[in-house]
């Protein structure tokens, strides 16, 4: 078993640089793939969904779209509308088109290998982190899992994050307690210091 984690991604190619790449070196030769995803996005929906974020404009979103259309068309099955074949710039709908790739959420995967869930219950607060907490965030990410899972716990969640993005019901919904931003690293320093200290005397 092959196991690939995919996320964020500059590219949006549809994995065919990957695909190339895999075809140059004989093929997967009977293995299986399991791609690890942390979002439901369908492949065609890459460009809008996630192109924005990483600088392109309006026509060029249009143009990412095209060639994925153009991508899909070749492929020995069509990843188009197909959940999770759009993560990193459907690079998870090229594995899963021409290989026959296993998709798979890749926050519960990777939770339940560290056996996260009998370490959250034995404590006495979660703190987690990401670079944007957003809409996104629960929307397959690994946060958001965490959230569900502290909050069905009755574990609090605290985070600290580069951008706080995500509306108060978002927040509601993973039960965040406390979001503290920072973006440097004297900044994460102070505010773990000053997340553990309300910790520590109980006002978090």
């Amino acid at each position: 078993v092959i196991l690939v984690a995919v996320g964020g991604s500059a590219t949006t190619d549809g994995g065919a640089g990957a695909l190339e790449a895999i075809a140059d070196h004989g093929g997967v030769r009977g293995a299986q793939i399991v791609v690890l995803t942390d979002v439901r996005t369908v492949f065609e929906d890459a460009p809008k969904v996630f192109g924005p974020q990483k600088g392109a404009d309006r026509d060029m979103v249009v143009k990412l779209r095209e060639r994925l259309e153009q991508l899909a068309a070749t492929l020995p099955r069509d990843p188009r509308g197909v959940p999770m074949t759009g993560a990193a710039g459907g690079l998870s709908g090229g594995l899963w088109a021409a290989h026959g790739a296993k998709l798979e959420a890749g926050a519960p995967f990777v939770l339940d290998a560290l056996d996260f869930d009998a370490r959250m219950r034995a404590s006495r607060a979660v703190v987690t982190g990401e670079g944007k907490l957003d809409e996104q965030t629960l929307e397959g990410k690994l946060v958001g899992e965490i959230g569900t899972r502290a909050r069905q716990a009755g574990v609090p969640l605290h985070a600290i994050v580069g951008t706080d993005a995500l509306d108060p019901f978002g927040k509601r919904i993973i039960d965040l307690q406390r979001t503290l931003e920072a973006t440097t690293l004297e900044e994460l320093e102070a505010a773990g210091e000053a997340l553990g200290r309300e910790l520590a005397e109980g006002r978090a």
